[in-house]
């Protein structure tokens, strides 16, 4: 079976880290990208890397913005929501301010929402294939003791992929929830390359996976689960290094 392509994609979140990566892959893949972020200087950084780009200086916590975007983009058939901020507050959930608070979730968690409002309505009206790429985190599958509003952000965000997921399951609608460790970002000098996690994650969305999550952390993952279940006191996930 040939690999499937894309004609058209649009990207949240596309100034820097996995926004960019996907513009740039998909870009030569011959797909035509359609970039958003609110970082003008980042948006033509990304733009000139990507060849035919459109670019849209948007902000995904607001709505209206996100409407004119997917008004100004018209008819894709790959949707990714990838825009996402790092807290400045990392330790226990009552050291953060609301304002912080307010600011991480308007972003990784309203962003994400204002994009599937804007956009999925749309691709069910056509019927056609398509698919939507949620960007979550590993810090939304396991929960670490110093997590702050980025951490329950991403939960929330995996939660709503899911919910997504099991809506559109009878429909010609693909989700697929992305899950990185760490990424070379403006949010981390440390990590992963970027592009080999876009990779993998196009590489999810043509294979119809759902959740793309770090081998070593899998593990982790399940024990999460397992210690729910059983009632008992959370404990910090640990990687397993040989998986």
């Amino acid at each position: 079976m040939p690999e499937r392509s894309f004609s058209s994609a649009a990207i949240t979140g596309a100034a820097g880290g996995i926004g960019r990566a996907l513009a740039r892959q998909l870009a030569e893949e011959g797909t035509r990208v359609h970039l958003a972020d609110i970082d003008e200087k980042g948006l033509a950084v990304t733009a000139a890397e990507a060849p035919g780009a459109s670019s849209y200086v948007a902000d995904v916590a607001d709505h209206r913005d996100m409407d004119r975007f997917a008004a100004a983009v018209g008819e894709v058939d790959l949707v990714c929501l990838n825009a996402g901020v790092v807290s400045s507050e990392a330790g226990p959930p009552w050291t953060a301010s609301p304002e912080e608070w307010d600011r991480v979730l308007g972003v990784n968690l309203t962003g994400v929402v204002n994009g599937l409002r804007s956009f999925v309505p749309g691709l069910l009206e056509r019927g056609r294939p398509a698919h939507v790429l949620v960007t979550a985190s590993l810090a939304g599958a396991a929960t670490w003791p110093g997590g702050g509003p980025y951490s329950a952000s991403k939960h929330a965000v995996l939660a709503v992929a899911e919910q997504a997921a099991l809506h559109l399951a009878e429909s010609a609608v693909g989700v697929t929830v992305l899950c990185p460790a760490l990424v070379r970002s403006g949010m981390s000098e440390s990590g992963e390359d970027p592009l080999d996690v876009a990779r993998r994650a196009l590489a999810a969305v043509r294979s119809g996976t759902f959740a793309v999550i770090p081998q070593e952390w899998r593990s982790a993952v399940t024990d999460r689960a397992a210690i729910l279940t059983s009632g008992r006191q959370p404990s910090a996930p640990i990687p397993t290094p040989d998986a």
